[in-house]
Formats: C-alpha cells, sequence, structure tokens
C-alpha cells in the first residue's frame, strides 16, 4: 500500500513534537501503546504510516515485509510478545534501511542488538535474544494487530520516540 505522505515525514520528526506532545495535543485521537519498548538503531525517534505483521516465532514474514519497498513507513510487528526468538536481527534491520523503512516496532524480541544500533533506522522491541527462529509459523500481513491496548492498522500513523509510542488514524506532525 502506498502512502503518498509516508515519504515527507522528517527521518527525525521529534525535533518539532515529541509523543506526548502529540497526545496532549490530539487526545481522542491518539491510542497509546502501553508496552514497554527498548530502542535500538540509530534512530530513537522515528514517524511514518503504518504497514503490519502478525507472526508467531518465525522471522520470515518479517523478512517478506522488509524486502518490499518500504516507502518511509513504519513496520509494526505483532509477536505475541514473545521474547524466545529474535524476529529481526542485524541483517533485516540492514535491508529494512536500505529499502527505505522509517523505523520497526516488534512486540517481540529482537537479536544482534550491537550491529543494529549501527544502522540508520529506529527498532522498538520488548528485549533481546541470542536466538534465531526455526520453526514456520502462520502469518498475516497488512492486517490490523493490537498489542499493549493499541490497535494498529494498515494505513494508521505511528510516532515513536524514547517515551513511548503512539499511533493514530491520521497523520499528526
Amino acid at each position: 500500500m502506498k502512502s503518498p505522505e509516508a515519504t515527507d515525514q522528517p527521518a527525525d520528526w521529534s525535533a518539532q513534537a515529541s509523543t506526548a506532545d502529540l497526545f496532549d495535543a490530539h487526545p481522542d485521537i491518539v491510542r497509546v501503546c502501553e508496552a514497554q519498548f527498548r530502542s535500538f538503531g540509530r534512530h530513537e525517534a522515528f514517524a511514518g504510516a503504518c504497514s503490519t505483521v502478525s507472526t508467531f516465532e518465525d522471522h520470515r514474514p518479517v523478512l517478506a515485509a522488509v524486502e518490499s519497498d518500504g516507502q518511509g513507513r513504519v513496520l509494526v510487528v505483532d509477536g505475541h510478545g514473545s521474547l524466545r526468538v529474535g524476529l529481526m536481527g542485524d541483517r533485516l534491520a540492514g535491508i529494512a534501511a536500505r529499502n527505505g523503512w522509517r523505523g520497526v516496532v516488534i512486540y517481540g524480541a529482537i537479536r544482534d542488538s550491537a550491529g543494529i544500533d549501527q544502522l540508520d533506522i529506529g527498532v522498538k522491541a520488548l528485549g533481546t535474544t541470542a536466538r534465531r527462529s526455526t520453526a514456520p509459523a502462520q502469518a498475516t500481513r497488512d492486517e490490523p494487530v493490537s498489542f499493549g491496548s493499541a490497535t494498529f492498522s494498515p494505513g494508521d500513523w505511528v510516532y515513536a520516540d524514547r517515551d513511548c509510542v503512539i499511533v493514530a488514524g491520521v497523520r499528526l506532525a
């Protein structure tokens, strides 16, 4: 799904506003994700139109997503909160950065965090692990996903910074 406005978003939109500022300005339309994420990559703050993946302990659907043209979007991955395997490592994060993804939010774990920290992308994840995924799993792409008391739908706008991740049905900043 192409969002013509997705690439118009500055790489560091937080220079203009923070998630707290956006929530204060739009409390009726902003959904706050209550999951507590850790930040990885060179960009602690990022924003863009949402694309989604839902998978359980299988990185291959994430790979398929980041191999596509990111168009300045944010990939939101519902990993069902599992910390057993990494759904993204430095190789997948590098592919995402090269293909124009603004950032990735993973409700699950990553691996190779030191390598991801060297990349020109923002990644939020619940934690890290050394394990890679091995078992194929059912997955969906660009369907609504819910975690942390928030629902993320394709085309929504996702904003992430040091404080949290928020989502709105329209572009806010």
